[in-house]
């Protein structure tokens, strides 16, 4: 009688996870949407499975989310977090904001990172984690003395060459970007108009531009991986050693979470 073939382990799958999305309009519908960037790089270089979560924080079940993630992505964006989130006077009427998600991404990350998933944050991403440890965000930077311009420049370029190199960040010692990345200084990209004013309690810098803005933070008092950065390093997946360590590191954390959540009660 021939054997029968061995079943595969519970963790033989890919780890799950969950991509914040924006909430946007599509064809005079309220939608949820994600750049295809970020999809391609949990997918082809943390090697997990890319799944969307709505901006809808009536949509999203804490529970249910810490039962079926094994990490989460806080994607860069267009809008902006709204002022009201870290006490200050309103943006202004024109700037672009998306409350919805803001409400989300607030309500439900604490319990997730208390659950010990790994959190990986881009650009809005990271200005979220900032502002959910108290930090506050300076809504132009450009208009600062002494700041660089940290804008996207010249929107006539193709949009691939938005995120060429735009300045370098000095990794700071000791920290879970130098063991990616060794210290120094490395050369990144620039897509932001907000950054950060005052960080938040208890975020650990790891990456400064030259103009002293911070550029990278992790959360100090965690034991599980996390990482945020004011640059874009879904874009660069191709060219950048960089860009591809942070999301190997971010998959292998995420392979981890997932071995503890597949084990047996």
């Amino acid at each position: 009688m021939p054997a029968s073939p061995a079943l595969p382990s519970r963790t033989s799958s890919r780890p799950v996870v969950g991509i914040i999305a924006d909430r946007i309009e599509l064809h005079g519908h309220p939608a949820h949407a994600v750049l295809h960037g970020y999809v391609r790089a949990v997918s082809e270089i943390a090697r997990a499975l890319p799944v969307l979560l709505p901006a809808s924080v009536e949509a999203l079940d804490r529970d249910a989310l810490l039962a079926t993630l094994d990490g989460i992505l806080l994607t860069g964006s267009p809008s902006n977090v709204a002022a009201q989130c870290y006490g200050a006077p309103a943006l202004p009427a024109a700037t672009r904001q998306d409350r919805h998600r803001d409400a989300a991404v607030l309500e439900l990350l604490p319990a997730l990172i208390d659950g010990g998933l790994p959190v990986l944050g881009i650009c809005r991403g990271l200005q979220e984690l900032n502002v959910l440890h108290g930090g506050t965000l300076e809504r132009a930077v450009h208009e600062q003395p002494g700041r660089l311009d940290h804008r996207e420049g010249d929107h006539g370029r193709p949009i691939q060459h938005w995120y060429d190199d735009s300045h370098p960040i000095r990794v700071v010692p000791g920290g879970r970007l130098e063991a990616l990345a060794s210290a120094g200084e490395l050369p990144v990209n620039s897509l932001h108009h907000q950054g950060i004013e005052r960080l938040g309690a208890g975020l650990r810098i790891e990456a400064v531009a030259p103009d002293g803005l911070v550029e990278a933070f992790s959360l100090a008092a965690v034991p599980q991986f996390t990482l945020a950065v004011q640059w874009h390093p879904e874009m660069r997946i191709d060219d950048s050693a960089l860009a591809q360590a942070i999301f190997r590191a971010f998959g292998d954390a995420c392979r981890v979470r997932q071995t503890a959540r597949c084990q047996p009660a």
